[in-house]
């Protein structure tokens, strides 16, 4: 498949399952971010292809540990304003569904172009992700169907590294809130462009 020239709204799940980072990055570059007001509700999620046979299975232990999180199962969003946003990761853990790693969100500058991207800042609540600055890009590919890029280190150098999933929905209704809110907290603080 022609990535450079492909429609995104012909791209199916399955298309994203067979491609290459380098390539999803060039159909992620190529792509539209969604709005706020469509970034509502639960969606279903999966790893795509990750930079390296250590990130794939890092990444697979990370999100499909049956003891902790849990399988992993969706990202799900609601929006709070115009400009901002909430969301958790929702894992099967023992038989039943429980959220965890809660995030902000909001459309800022991607860290890969520059241009528009609905972006998941887990530093802004306590939880694993936050500590290790997590920070997730999304653009629209499809009617349903968005590619995100996840990113996660302590240096710069380490949070440029893409981390390629794929979203379907959404599927199902926003569960509920979770998590506290760091109180001096500022957005800035995880997004180079707004510095």
């Amino acid at each position: 498949m022609n990535t450079t020239n492909a429609s995104t709204s012909s791209l199916r799940e399955s298309d994203l399952m067979a491609m290459s980072v380098s390539e999803l990055m060039k159909v992620f570059e190529g792509s539209p971010s969604p709005t706020m007001q469509q970034m509502d509700g639960e969606f279903a999620a999966r790893l795509l292809a990750q930079p390296g046979k250590l990130a794939q299975f890092i990444g697979e232990v990370t999100i499909n540990n049956p003891l902790m999180p849990g399988r992993w199962l969706c990202k799900a969003f609601r929006p709070v304003s115009d400009n901002l946003g909430r969301g958790y990761n929702s894992f099967a853990h023992f038989g039943r569904a429980v959220q965890r790693f809660p995030m902000e969100t909001l459309i800022a500058p991607s860290r890969y172009d520059g241009r528009p991207a609905y972006t998941l800042v887990y530093g802004a609540f306590w939880s694993m992700c936050g500590a290790i600055n997590m920070v997730d890009e999304v653009r629209q590919v499809g009617a349903d169907l968005y590619l995100g890029i996840g990113t996660w280190g302590f240096t710069a150098a380490q949070r440029r590294v893409p981390l390629p999933f794929v979203l379907r929905g959404p599927v199902s209704p926003y569960v509920r809130d979770t998590g506290t809110r760091k109180k001096t907290f500022d957005v800035r603080q995880a997004i180079p462009a707004l510095r």
